[in-house]
């Protein structure tokens, strides 16, 4: 269930927080205006995918900003998807925390390490962590996510990977370590079960972030605090990541970068921990909202 009552934008009027209400496959666009609500866009936008980021879409939201309150309300509690339509590829990146990369005994790595995440991960932020069958160790990981607002290929320089960007979400990058480590060693195969990255509640657009280094990131497990990190903390920040990926794959309009984990894994803990059914996740980032969820059996 989400939230009734959505923290609005500072500045009434400016388009900044994107969101996607309804049931799962049936979601519809939407803004969170400045009491705070979620208003429908629908008759204006066909939905955040692909073809909106690639056509321009954000910049014709922007004229709905005057008259948001005049869109029609969404009921409060109305469930809130992934603020992103399903992305054509969701790219992630491994040990980007120095204390994350200690606490897996890794080597702090010269270059970012790059591995993907099956599209069908994508879930919204309220949604079952489902627990896959065959599962023991299934963690949780905290991440900022970047989300890309047009294509991008052999950027020139990680200055120029600001025009590239739509915005940002709170995600967590579900990991199933017997999978990624026991099973032939493959961090795709333990990170990309249905359900294994609940984005959102919002996409903040980049002028709502204008620093992504700047945000603090927690995550609880039954109450209890498991992650407190920083943004800042990042070995490679969020504009190198883009121009770096840009020179070995064309980024695409929608797709979804998720950028690191600071340290406090289940798998980095003494004894280590992992989530069972009936265990409750909640995580936050600066200015891109709170998830819940609750973990299930697949």
């Amino acid at each position: 269930m989400a939230p009734r009552r959505i923290p609005g934008p500072d500045r009434a009027g400016r388009i900044m927080r994107l969101v996607r209400h309804g049931q799962p496959g049936s979601e519809r666009p939407g803004l969170i205006a400045p009491d705070g609500g979620v208003r429908d866009c629908s008759a204006q936008v066909a939905d955040y995918d692909h073809a909106f980021f690639s056509g321009g879409g954000l910049e014709r939201l922007r004229d709905l900003t005057a008259d948001v309150e005049r869109l029609p309300a969404v009921a409060p509690g109305t469930r809130l998807g992934a603020p992103v339509a399903r992305p054509r590829n969701v790219l992630a990146i491994g040990l980007n925390y120095r204390d994350h990369a200690r606490e897996t005994g890794a080597e702090i790595p010269a270059e970012p390490v790059l591995f993907m995440k099956a599209t069908g991960t994508v879930c919204g932020p309220n949604d079952p962590i489902l627990i896959p069958r065959g599962g023991l160790k299934t963690d949780w990981e905290v991440e900022l996510a970047v989300v890309i607002g047009r294509p991008a290929r052999y950027l020139e320089s990680p200055a120029a990977a600001r025009g590239f960007v739509a915005g940002f979400c709170a995600a967590n990058d579900v990991s199933e370590r017997a999978f990624q480590r026991e099973r032939g060693g493959q961090w795709s195969k333990g990170k990309s079960s249905d359900n294994f990255l609940p984005l959102g509640p919002w996409l903040a657009t980049v002028d709502e972030v204008p620093d992504p280094q700047a945000l603090a990131l927690t995550l609880d497990v039954n109450g209890v605090r498991k992650q407190s990190g920083h943004t800042s903390e990042m070995i490679f920040d969020v504009w190198f990541l883009v121009h770096y990926l840009s020179q070995f794959l064309t980024l695409e309009a929608g797709d979804v970068l998720i950028t690191g984990t600071p340290a406090g894994v289940g798998m980095g803990r003494t004894p280590a921990e992992y989530l069972r059914p009936g265990d409750v996740v909640e995580l936050a980032i600066d200015s891109l909202g709170r998830q819940r969820c609750v973990c299930q059996q697949a």
